[in-house]
C-alpha cells in the first residue's frame, strides 16, 4: 500500500489565503466530546450556543469566535464539519451523501479537484469526520443541523449508513 503524502502546508496556505471565507457565518456544530476538547484548549464556555444543536458562537460581523487572522485558532482541534471541509453532508433515508463545495466558494476545493491524491485522502478524513459526527449527535441535534442549507455544492459520494453497522 502507497502511503499518500499531502504537503500540510499546500492546506494551510490555500486557506489562509482566502481569509477564513469557510469560517463566516458557519457555526460549526458540536458534540459534547468536541465542546469539552475545546473548552479544555481555552474556549470559553459562553462561546458555545444551543440554538437546536450546539455549536460554535459567531461574532457580530458573522465570523467564527475561533477565526483570528484569517486563521481557526483552535486548527488542531477544530470541529468535525471544519475538518472535513471542503467537504459536506446530508443524510437521506439513512444513506449519507458527501457533497464537495465550489471552488467560488472554497478555493480548496478547486486545490483538491486538480490533485487527485489531495482529494482522496481530504475525502477519507471528511467521511471519518462526519461519520463520527453523525455517531455523537443526538438525534434531534443531527435533525437541526441536517436543515441547514449548503448552496453552491456537488454530491461526490454516498454511503449507506445501514451497511455501515453491518460490517
Amino acid at each position: 500500500m502507497r502511503v499518500i503524502e499531502v504537503d500540510p502546508d499546500v492546506f494551510s496556505d490555500i486557506c489562509s489565503s482566502c481569509g477564513g471565507i469557510c469560517c463566516i457565518d458557519a457555526r460549526p456544530p458540536l458534540t459534547d466530546r468536541r465542546a469539552e476538547i475545546l473548552i479544555s484548549a481555552g474556549l470559553s464556555p459562553g462561546d458555545i450556543e444551543e440554538v437546536g444543536y450546539r455549536r460554535i458562537r459567531a461574532r457580530d460581523d458573522g465570523s467564527c469566535v475561533l477565526l483570528e487572522n484569517g486563521r481557526c485558532r483552535l486548527h488542531h482541534l477544530k470541529p468535525e464539519t471544519c475538518s472535513a471541509g471542503p467537504f459536506t453532508f446530508d443524510v437521506v433515508d439513512r444513506r449519507l451523501e458527501i457533497y464537495l463545495k465550489r471552488e467560488s466558494i472554497c478555493p480548496l476545493a478547486g486545490y483538491l479537484l486538480r490533485d487527485r491524491e489531495a482529494y482522496e485522502r481530504q475525502l477519507k478524513l471528511a467521511v471519518e469526520k462526519i461519520l463520527d459526527l453523525i455517531r455523537d449527535m443526538g438525534g434531534d441535534e443531527l435533525a437541526a443541523v441536517l436543515r441547514i442549507e449548503e448552496p453552491e455544492t456537488f454530491k461526490v459520494m454516498e454511503i449507506d449508513l445501514d451497511d455501515r453497522h453491518r460490517a
